[in-house]
């Protein structure tokens, strides 16, 4: 679904904040993408719906070079919610934001009320329809932004630090909605620090550092490996310093969430009785 060869990319006032980063999205993948500030995450997905186009290099999206293609045509593949949401609101109320995109893609005004009604439902929104998304909440404004997105259905969804502003019950229920969708066949791809997060969904992640692609794995690999997660200046996951901690051989220390970490401790138990 998303090809990237050799790409770099270099601002205007000099800055190289990608340095070849190559890398293949599967279509249906479930990707994190994590790093420290600066490390070129952010840069790289502006990459994937055409924001931004390679100083040098490629980019493919579903087999189109986004040389080659407009902003509003990747856009219709390519949901991107940004970190601020307030850098793509648009308009007065919530309901017209979350219809902005249709009408500009040319739905029909019943289409449009019937996907707008289904995307604020989705997220909880309904009862903000005629509020401005400038007077909510940081993480109501996250809201607003992903169903300004989802309701025109794009095959791939990019979410920049999805979990900035939200709660412990508002991450369980995104962490929730992200896992349907990706099982629903979307190609989702998180930016974040929420190492907690990540470990708690499990997808591959891709660790980056100074513009390049650092590791590439599945969540267990990179995130129990503490020499690369405090290089990269991450922290591990809090249930992994805890099994690291325990002086026991026999104990597995890769441990990612509570679930996991409950399991082995009842099994020790089982045993031990």
């Amino acid at each position: 679904m998303i090809e990237v060869k050799n790409l770099h990319y270099v601002y205007p006032n000099g800055i190289e904040a990608l340095r070849g980063v190559s890398l293949t999205i599967e279509d249906g993948e479930f990707v994190a993408i994590m790093g420290q500030n600066g490390a070129g995450k952010t840069t790289l997905i502006k990459h994937f719906n055409g924001l931004l186009k390679p100083t040098e290099g490629d980019v493919l999206i579903d087999g189109v070079n986004t040389k080659e293609a407009s902003v509003a045509s990747l856009a219709r593949k390519v949901g991107l919610v940004f970190q601020n949401p307030d850098n793509q609101f648009f308009c007065e109320t919530v309901e017209k934001e979350v219809s902005f995109a249709l009408r500009n893609f040319g739905f029909d005004e019943e289409s449009i009320r019937r996907r707008v009604d289904w995307a604020l439902n989705l997220l909880d929104l309904s009862r903000y329809r005629d509020v401005s998304p400038f007077m909510l909440s940081g993480g109501e404004r996250k809201r607003v932004a992903l169903a300004s997105i989802l309701v025109w259905d794009p095959k791939i969804i990019v979410l920049d630090e999805p979990t900035i502003g939200q709660d412990y019950s508002q991450k369980e229920r995104l962490r929730q909605f992200i896992l349907q969708l990706n099982m629903q066949g979307k190609t989702v791809i998180i930016v974040t620090h929420d190492v907690e997060f990540v470990a708690d969904c499990k997808p591959r992640v891709i660790l980056m550092a100074n513009g390049k692609v650092k590791a590439d794995g599945d969540a267990r690999e990179i995130l129990t490996d503490a020499d690369l997660v405090n290089q990269s200046s991450l922290v591990l996951p809090e249930v992994t310093k805890i099994f690291m901690g325990i002086d026991d051989p026999g104990l597995d220390k890769n441990v990612l969430d509570i679930y996991e970490a409950s399991n082995i401790l009842y099994e020790r138990l089982r045993r031990i009785k």
